[in-house]
């Protein structure tokens, strides 16, 4: 597993009985979580008296049931300084655990020696764009959400990187990256992270299992001669880590070299040691 172990402004305090204690910055966050299906007993004091707690409806969906909490703050990462809004749907506009792909994309970039372009598919807030602008690659940044882009513009400005080699295209990113295959346009490193189910612009039904081998091989169209790295991430209950090496092996290692390794992503527990699972990565290399 790959554990966001460097945070100093985020912590998963504890978590269990579906849900999860948080800290952001200086503010305590409850959350559901599916993965915490434990029971175990709630000492810390942030269980009874959290900032913002993100209550179930019986009906579906939910809401924020808010004490303190300030409508946005922000929290750092290294040198990167992120927004946190929480938003419908329990989220706040970051994913910690994905630190570990940020870790590993940049020291990718710095090592390389050499001018690198990245392409980021549904790239959501931007936390790997400004991580990869940071470590000095030219990045395109591509999420059918105009609200997700603008909120990504900010998290660049708020990490100095307004002036940074990043272009922010609101678009359907298969659609997109059929256009870059046309116009011959091809990068250095691709890092995406599809959804498990989503519609097109025109109406079509994507469906991870169904759709997302054929995107990858789609994807592989616009990666330069000397491709540094792929990152392939999904939070799709079900979907094993070596379904994932098995996607990259067979697409890009045969055609490039290089090798794969997917693991589940992980967030340390403080209160427990354990580690919280959140989701499966694969990243293929040259090295």
């Amino acid at each position: 597993m790959w554990v966001s172990d460097r945070w100093t402004d985020y912590e998963l305090i504890d978590c269990g009985r579906g849900e999860k204690l948080e800290r952001w910055g200086d503010q305590l966050l409850v959350r559901p979580d599916p993965q915490a299906i434990w029971n175990t007993p709630r000492t810390h004091r942030g269980w009874k008296h959290p900032h913002g707690r993100y209550a179930r409806s019986s009906s579906g969906g939910g809401q924020w049931e808010k004490k303190d909490m300030p409508e946005r703050w922000t929290i750092r990462y290294g040198g990167l300084t992120f927004n946190i809004k929480p938003m419908n749907f329990k989220h706040t506009g970051l994913f910690p655990e994905q630190a570990a792909n940020w870790d590993f994309a940049q020291e990718q970039i710095r090592r390389a020696g050499r001018p690198i372009r990245v392409l980021n598919l549904f790239a959501y807030t931007g936390g790997a764009t400004v991580a990869c602008a940071a470590a000095g690659a030219s990045v395109c940044h591509v999420d059918a959400a105009r609200g997700m882009v603008s909120w990504a513009r900010e998290n660049a400005r708020s990490s100095g990187l307004e002036d940074a080699p990043i272009r922010w295209i609101v678009d359907d990113c298969a659609k997109f990256v059929e256009r870059e295959i046309r116009r011959g346009r091809q990068y250095d490193a691709i890092i995406m992270d599809p959804p498990s189910y989503g519609r097109g612009p025109t109406g079509e039904v994507w469906r991870l299992e169904e759709n997302l081998y054929p995107f990858v091989e789609l994807v592989r169209g616009v990666l330069s001669d000397q491709p540094l790295f792929v990152i392939l991430n999904s939070y799709t209950t079900g979907l094993a880590p070596s379904v994932v090496t098995y996607i990259l092996e067979t697409l890009l290692s045969r055609k490039f070299g290089g090798r794969t390794d997917s693991q589940e992503l992980g967030l340390p527990v403080t209160e427990s040691g354990l580690v919280l699972p959140c989701g499966a990565t694969g990243r293929w290399s040259r090295s």
